[in-house]
């Protein structure tokens, strides 16, 4: 799973023969498993014994759980679901299996989808499970909260949730209660009573005391059982218990500090030592305590503490490991702070070097920077870089590289490189270039053999040669990165370039996002052919150097610009070749099927098989966001959005375009189909003309414009108004501007291979003809569309020009012009398949600003009849605001207003 996944998080606490027994609570606990909660919440202060019950209540019951000790390090969203994965994974062997690849590259919105996933394996498993996550105070933030919120929400009846926390957690804790969804057990059902605490000090303490003792110590601890352990063993060799008990008080209730003094000053000197020196610790084992300590036996030591109650908790069945408890460390630090401060730092960096020397450079780490060692910590950071890029942990260099001086930087140049990459993958680009400079000084001192120290700066260093070798590269890899961002392709084209100069042919790891990089540049430049080979080039590369996962994100870049290039075809080939790869190898889900399906639905709505277009959409949805990448929910909602458009459900078809705008997630993919556009499109076919004007001037989108790839979309957008404004008011000027418009938009076309784009554009010129009667030109300009369409199967980008097109395709079957073809889009045209045919060479909708839809003919057809706007909703099982929709888009388009009108107009026009 994560670089750093310590299975010693995964064990209970072991529970003591001597466990002071709690029926009451125990009751309560499994009362609320047997009313059907799904939450357990056990919350208290440090010491009042939430592990401890928790864990007698598991051992008590004959209910399967599960284990996690939660600590900072799982404030992450992807680190806290991996860690319940692998605590689920001790009782159902192989749950989440599939997610756990997932989680590092995983954003917030897609982890929804991870914990959907999740809770469905669960709910098809036989069986529950309670799973208890301890000290979640520990790893507390907002976005934990949302996914345990999630979690608890929708848990199936397998599963029940125990939240083990010294404060309430940012939950919906009231609502919880209102329904019934919780137990809860607090400080005040946890404190021990008068009985308990007498019961409980005799144990620890080994012989009774008076009941007034115990009684003084219950109140004045207010029944605390760390505080009431901790006063046991501060009694050890009192000889008058009755003014220890008295004096046991003061100001501070919980008087930590007095007694971990006390506790201390009993103990040998060794053992006061080990016990300061190991506080430092977050968990203990035999080597790494001796490692700290320079003391032999660790082991033993800790065996001898463990048998002594020194709030050692074992994580382990072969106590192996071990964690002091919270409250006894944090007071042992302080008293190590307070006495010798001095050796906090050597005590950490020796905790980080066993870590290092086990390989466990993540933890190395952490210890570095608590020893505020930062020459260490960059040292270890260089050295992990290459195994967090290519387990897609660069959050975790992000987070270290905000903690370091930032001197640390311009002497250790693959640091520097290593830092902008983080923050390049982390979105944070204005800091990218500062590091590179770094990078290119230190690089430039080293080949010219100049020591910086001589000019009052330290040496360069480098700690990772191979690394080292590769910086040239990596850097240009970065400026290629930043320069696409920022629009500069040319800058990326360059830089790009330079990579595939110096790096070497068997160079995978820099070659493949190199190519990547250009054929994005080539691509956004409209360049579609080289794009495409030289993407393809780099998806090879990635391939070869094991980073399946951007491969597999490439296939959406080449299914993309096979689709602009017209090879619809070949880019199918291409989505159902990834699907089988990822199905051979046994991952169904992996990261990026769910948008080849999306692509997949786009295809099919082109050849108008709209049934599988809606099946390839429900089939990504079954997949879960979590096999998305992040573009994924926008894509889905624009597909959706354009099946509801081909249906005639305009209204919903914009609500769809409106949420994803705002699941837009920019990236290096040029966005040649803007949302805008797609929205203007769409007021067209609703005759809504002043709107799409309102988008064209906000756009500043004009005939005189430059035609540029990137535009594209949008011009011939802006052609569709200007022909829809001519049909209107008929002026020539308006149909001398179009038509030069678009011959300029298809020559761009042409000459960038962009064979989709010149197929609308030959459908545009072909209206544009057709409206000012000049037949041969609009033939002409159909005839070549079909030439270019036919291989592919084009239809819809047909039927998308109305039932104008009709006529014009009848021309064509008369000259014996691809007359199959034409005969095939003839009879999908709405009218056609309605057995609506019009006279040979009659254009139905000539007059009209822009043609009706399917849905709007059907609604249409009723209103020349003598039912009520509620009865045709009823005939048409629509709501009425639906059809009052409808009905409003007709008499703009049939430019009436009102239903007579419109039915005349419609007469007029052979439409009913």
């Amino acid at each position: 799973m994560m670089a750093d996944f310590l299975r010693t998080k995964l064990f209970a606490p072991a529970v003591s023969s001597s466990l002071i027994t709690r029926p009451q609570l125990l009751t309560r606990l499994n009362n609320g498993l047997r009313q059907g909660c799904r939450l357990t919440l056990i919350a208290a202060p440090a010491g009042f014994g939430k592990t401890t019950l928790a864990a007698a209540w598991l051992s008590a019951g004959d209910q399967q759980w599960a284990w996690l000790s939660l600590d900072a390090t799982d404030a992450e969203p992807a680190r806290f679901l991996g860690y319940i994965i692998a605590a689920l994974q001790t009782v159902w062997d192989g749950v989440g299996e599939e997610l756990l690849p997932l989680l590092p590259s995983a954003l917030p919105p897609a982890l929804t989808s991870l914990c959907v996933s999740l809770l469905n394996e669960i709910a098809r498993i036989t069986g529950k499970v309670i799973l208890v996550l301890d000290d979640y105070h520990l790893a507390d933030a907002p976005q934990i909260d949302n996914v345990l919120a999630f979690l608890v929400e929708h848990a199936p009846p397998q599963l029940h949730i125990a939240i083990l926390t010294r404060g309430d957690p940012n939950l919906p804790l009231a609502r919880w209660r209102v329904r019934n969804l919780m137990t809860e057990i607090r400080a005040k059902d946890l404190r021990f009573d008068e009985v308990e605490a007498a019961e409980f000090l005799g144990q620890v303490f080994g012989q009774s005391l008076s009941p007034e003792n115990c009684a003084s110590l219950a109140t004045r601890t207010e029944g605390w059982i760390a505080g009431l352990q901790l006063a046991a063993l501060s009694m050890q060799g009192q000889q008058d218990l009755a003014s220890f008990v008295r004096d046991f008080s003061g100001d501070n209730r919980y008087v930590v500090d007095y007694l971990v003094e006390e506790v201390l000053l009993h103990q040998p000197e060794a053992t006061r030592q080990f016990l300061l020196q190991t506080a430092i610790l977050d968990r203990l084992n035999g080597s790494l305590c001796e490692a700290v300590t320079g003391l032999p036996d660790g082991r033993a030591r800790l065996e001898a503490l463990e048998r002594g109650n020194f709030f050692l908790v074992p994580l382990d069945n072969k106590r192996d490991w071990y964690r002091y408890h919270h409250l006894f460390a944090a007071a042992l630090r302080a008293r190590l702070a307070a006495g010798q401060p001095e050796q906090i730092s050597s005590l950490n960096r020796r905790a980080s070097d066993w870590y290092a020397e086990q390989g466990l450079r993540i933890e190395a780490i952490r210890y570095a920077f608590a020893a505020k060692d930062f020459d260490r910590a960059a040292d270890l950071m260089e050295l992990a870089w290459p195994d967090l890029r290519r387990s897609r942990q660069e959050a975790l260099m992000l987070r270290w590289g905000r903690q370091l001086p930032e001197e640390q930087f311009p002497t250790r140049p693959v640091l520097a490189v290593a830092y902008a990459g983080a923050l390049l993958v982390g979105g944070e680009i204005w800091g990218i270039e500062e590091r590179l400079r770094d990078a290119e000084k230190a690089l430039e001192w080293v080949k010219n053999n100049v020591d910086p120290a001589g000019a009052n700066r330290p040496a360069i260093i480098i700690r990772d040669e191979a690394e080292f070798r590769r910086l040239p590269g990596w850097i240009a890899v970065y400026r290629a990165a930043l320069s696409l961002a920022s629009g500069n392709l040319a800058g990326a084209r360059a830089h790009a370039r330079r990579v595939l100069e110096v790096a070497a042919v068997d160079d995978h790891l820099l070659r493949g996002p190199a190519s990547g990089l250009l054929g994005l540049a080539l691509w956004t430049n409209g360049e579609l052919s080289v794009a495409q080979q030289i993407y393809a080039e780099g998806m090879t590369h990635l391939r070869l150097a094991g980073n399946v996962a951007d491969a597999v994100g490439g296939v959406l870049a080449l299914a993309d610009i096979r689709i602009a290039q017209g090879r619809l075809r070949a880019a199918r080939q291409i989505y159902e070749q990834a699907l089988q790869l990822a199905q051979e190898q046994g991952t169904p889900t992996l990261r990026g099927t769910a948008d080849m399906y999306v692509g997949l639905s786009e295809l099919s709505r082109e050849l108008n098989d709209l049934l599988a277009a809606r099946e390839y959409l429900a089939k990504a949805r079954a997949q879960g966001e979590h096999t998305g990448f992040p573009q994924y929910p926008y894509r889905w909602r624009v597909a959706m959005a354009q099946l509801q458009a081909a249906a005639g459900e305009f209204g919903g078809a914009l609500d769809l375009l409106a949420e994803a705008e705002r699941h837009y997630v920019p990236d290096f993919f040029p966005n040649v189909r803007p949302i805008a556009a797609l929205q203007a499109r769409l007021w067209l076919a609703r005759g809504e003309l002043a709107a799409a004007l309102d988008w064209a001037r906000g756009q500043g989108l004009s005939t005189a414009d430059e035609t540029v790839y990137m535009r594209e979309y949008e011009h011939i957008t802006l052609a569709r108004l200007l022909l829809a404004q001519y049909r209107s008011n008929g002026q020539e000027p308006a149909r001398r501007e179009v038509i030069s418009f678009l011959d300029r938009l298809l020559r761009a076309a042409d000459e960038g291979g962009r064979v989709g784009s010149a197929i609308e554009i030959l459908l545009l010129q072909a209206s544009v003809y057709q409206a000012s009667d000049n037949l041969p030109a609009a033939t002409a300009a159909l005839a070549r569309a079909l030439t270019l369409a036919e291989p592919e199967g084009y239809v819809r980008i047909f039927l998308e020009q109305g039932l104008s097109m009709a006529p014009l395709l009848r021309e064509v079957i008369t000259r014996g012009i691809r007359p199959a073809y034409a005969e095939r889009l003839l009879r999908n045209l709405p009218g056609e398949s309605m057995g609506e045919e019009a006279p040979a060479g009659a254009d139905v909708s000539l007059e009209l600003i822009e043609p009706l839809s399917p849905r709007e003919l059907a609604v249409l057809h009723l209103l020349g009849s003598t039912m009520s706007g509620p009865e045709i909703a009823a005939e048409l099982m629509v709501a009425l605001s639906t059809i009052r929709t409808h009905t409003k888009s007709i008499y703009g388009k049939l430019n009436v207003n009102n239903r007579r009108a419109a039915v005349k107009r419609a007469e007029e026009l052979k439409l009913i």
